[in-house]
């Protein structure tokens, strides 16, 4: 390791054993935008030094230093709590609609300190049966004057026996999601295959379970959206949960994660097949592949998927649709875009019943949390 690297890591380390800063994830110079003036000094100086290291190392020492905030419980201090706004989803109670997406912790590394931050519940993954190192590096790209975020990750993680080990470590008693996906080299055909494993091993331990069919860093991922193919994915994850119902005496949702580059008449599709056969609420959105709003930038043209305030415009139309096309048969969890709480509301009042936090997190850092829940709140 190099020694700039060995002190930087160093120096967060005593911040961390002298609970003076818990940072949020944050990457280097290039790839976040300018911290908040209310942004506590040592967090500030901590983030300054994560600026220092490649984007992904930065990502993994963060998590590592939430991790460490959350088992001493310091990470509450970082921000003022978001207001109790108690809503009922899916039949599980949150104590607010704001929710952490997955991504952020693919392995379950950090569940206590993303919890003391103030998020309503959180979403650990995407999860796949066996360990994957995903795509080479570099893979994680920041646009900062666009508030976006590439990344073409591909599901790297160390596999579903690992999350399960952390989440029983984890003190967290909230409401737990754990995403699900396929192994990339499981053939398309194959695809069920790898989700029921991972649904038989996750079942008894996560408040709910999404399943995730819309990344598009994963080759031929994206065609189990469609047609017959969806279809019989659905039918087979509600054959398996009831017969995990039965077994372990207790009915888990199941959350379908679609992408927002359908089209209307794709995703009313989607809808229709959600309802027929039982799914409990669909996430909208994924990345996208689209570039509108980023043209001309640095990364812009990286290969894969496109979060953050250019996704936000095509995010709020899935949940439109969704919403005209369920009449409320089940609900939407909306995520995409929001880097502001008037964010987060536009998606309540465009349908969706919580929403999650994922690059806008990034950007703005907790004090999100707390923005998003009170602008849902001025809407009642």
């Amino acid at each position: 390791m190099p020694v700039l690297v060995q002190g930087i890591c160093h120096r967060l380390l005593i911040l961390s054993r002298a609970s003076l800063a818990t940072p949020m994830p944050g990457y280097n110079r290039r790839l976040i935008s300018p911290p908040f003036e209310s942004t506590p000094p040592m967090y500030t100086l901590a983030r300054q030094l994560l600026f220092k290291l490649s984007p992904e190392t930065s990502h993994d020492l963060s998590l590592d230093l939430i991790g460490a905030g959350g088992r001493l419980g310091l990470n509450g201090l970082l921000c003022k709590a978001p207001a109790k706004m108690p809503v009922s989803v899916m039949g599980l109670d949150f104590p607010n609609p704001v929710g952490l997406a997955a991504g952020l912790d693919k392995n379950g590394a950090a569940i206590d300190g993303f919890a003391q931050l103030g998020f309503g519940f959180v979403e650990i993954g995407t999860i796949t049966p066996r360990p994957q190192p995903g795509n080479p590096k570099p893979r994680i790209f920041r646009l900062p004057e666009a508030e976006a975020i590439i990344n073409r990750m591909g599901f790297n993680n160390l596999g579903v026996d690992h999350l399960l080990a952390r989440v029983a470590a984890a003190k967290y008693k909230g409401v737990l999601g754990i995403n699900i996906g396929k192994n990339f080299d499981t053939p398309v055909e194959r695809a069920v295959d790898d989700y029921l494993i991972c649904l038989d091993k996750v079942y008894a331990h996560a408040s709910y379970v999404t399943v995730n069919v819309s990344s598009p860093n994963t080759p031929g991922l994206r065609s189990l959206q469609f047609g017959d193919s969806l279809k019989q994915l659905l039918a087979d994850l509600a054959t398996r949960r009831a017969e995990l119902a039965l077994r372990h005496g207790k009915h888990v949702p199941l959350a379908i994660k679609i992408a927002p580059d359908m089209t209307d008449e794709e995703t009313a599709q989607v809808a229709q097949a959600l309802i027929e056969t039982g799914m409990d609420a669909v996430i909208a959105t994924n990345t996208t592949l689209s570039r509108v709003g980023v043209e001309g930038m640095e990364y812009g043209d990286e290969a894969g998927g496109l979060s953050g305030a250019p996704v936000r415009d095509k995010s709020n139309h899935t949940v439109k649709v969704l919403a005209a096309e369920l009449a409320g048969r089940l609900p939407i969890i909306a995520v995409g875009g929001i880097t502001e709480g008037k964010h987060a509301a536009e998606k309540i009042a465009a349908g969706a019943s919580l929403v999650q936090l994922y690059s806008g997190f990034i950007y703005k850092g907790p004090a999100l949390i707390r923005e998003s829940v009170d602008a849902i709140a001025a809407l009642r």
